[in-house]
């Protein structure tokens, strides 16, 4: 359905540009949901919004981005602008700086309707009442009367949502769609995309810094590190048997809120700026695990086993996996209770 090839991001500047995402490479099936994970500054929002041409005129980009096979970065300003919000919809992480502030809401969703769908005034009201019932918001022809301002961040963000639906894309973009939530409005927020996901078969990008959001949404998981992704796998697997030592870090640093008390371990150090980049692996400065070897160029993401890919020239010396704090905590509980058990019987 979607695929990035190649794909690289450049920022102009007065010494001419520099490089934030380097040949990535991703892929998105009908109806998957792919989750972008990796600390800010990883790159994550920049390769999906500079693909969408959402960056502006100082963004220089290469390599392809496939849509049902149509390479997309060569279309015009209109074809694109078609695509956005029609064929591919987006939510990002701020509603209340996304919608303009001086409209009605009814008005944005309606703008929506009649440029992707064609709906005149009577049938977009219609359909702008239906998709604000859609998405969970109450006493809807009072709403589409109502401007931002008036409502709550978790209406605002609700209401993007029925602008992203709108075009009854084939794609859903979402950028941090939670951050700006408290934890119950997020865990509505998400039981909504879940829900909107299962009734119209659609594909989901989720871009996130949080695994637990990832693990709760997504079939697959690419994990990104300084503009390149580091490692891709199945859910399930990445999230309990991780192979990048960047992986393994953002897994070691969840914290557990059930059971005993366990040490946190941080990653050591920050994501590299792109105009300063070690050679070699980039997360190598970072890795306990590092060789003279990691130092030479970066690693070609491979195959390792099955379908899951992995950028490390490492793999081979890494320590064997403990598990996350959460998995040990669970494995602990578990072995408390088999003993128990035992002594029962």
């Amino acid at each position: 359905m979607l695929a990035l090839e190649a794909f690289t991001v450049s920022f102009r500047n007065g010494h001419g540009a520099t490089r934030v995402v380097h040949g990535v490479d991703l892929t998105l099936a009908p109806g998957e949901a792919l989750g972008i994970v990796g600390e800010s500054g990883c790159g994550k929002s920049v390769t999906w919004l500079a693909a969408l041409r959402l960056l502006g005129k100082g963004v220089a980009t290469s390599g392809k981005v496939l849509l049902s096979g149509q390479d997309i970065t060569h279309l015009g300003e209109r074809e694109i602008a078609r695509i956005r919000g029609g064929r591919i919809g987006l939510i990002f992480q701020d509603p209340t700086s996304s919608l303009n502030p001086v409209h009605r809401i009814g008005t944005q969703i309606g703008e929506a309707l009649r440029l992707h769908r064609g709906l005149s005034s009577a049938a977009g009201q219609a359909e702008a009442l239906r998709l604000l019932d859609r998405v969970g918001i109450a006493d809807a022809p009072r709403r589409l009367r109502q401007y931002p301002h008036e409502l709550s961040g978790g209406m605002n963000q609700r209401v993007m949502i029925a602008i992203a639906l709108a075009g009854e894309p084939d794609v859903l973009v979402a950028d941090e769609p939670t951050t700006a939530l408290d934890a119950t409005i997020q865990a509505q927020i998400l039981d909504l995309i879940r829900d909107i996901r299962r009734d119209t078969g659609m594909g989901l990008v989720l871009i996130s810094h949080d695994l637990g959001v990832v693990a709760d949404l997504c079939d697959r998981v690419a994990v990104m590190y300084a503009g390149r992704v580091v490692e891709t796998a199945a859910t399930s697997t990445l999230l309990h048997q991780p192979h990048h030592p960047y992986t393994r870090g953002l897994l070691a640093a969840l914290p557990e809120l059930e059971g005993p008390r366990l040490r946190l371990t941080p990653v050591p150090g920050t994501v590299p700026s792109p105009d300063a980049m070690p050679p070699g692996c980039a997360f190598a400065p970072r890795c306990a695990s590092a060789a003279a070897i990691c130092q030479i160029e970066p690693p070609p993401l491979a195959p390792v086993g099955g379908v899951r890919q992995s950028a490390c020239l490492r793999l081979d010396a890494l320590p064997r996996w403990q598990g996350s704090p959460e998995q040990r905590a669970s494995d602990q509980r578990e072995q408390r209770l088999d003993e128990l058990v035992g002594l029962s019987s």
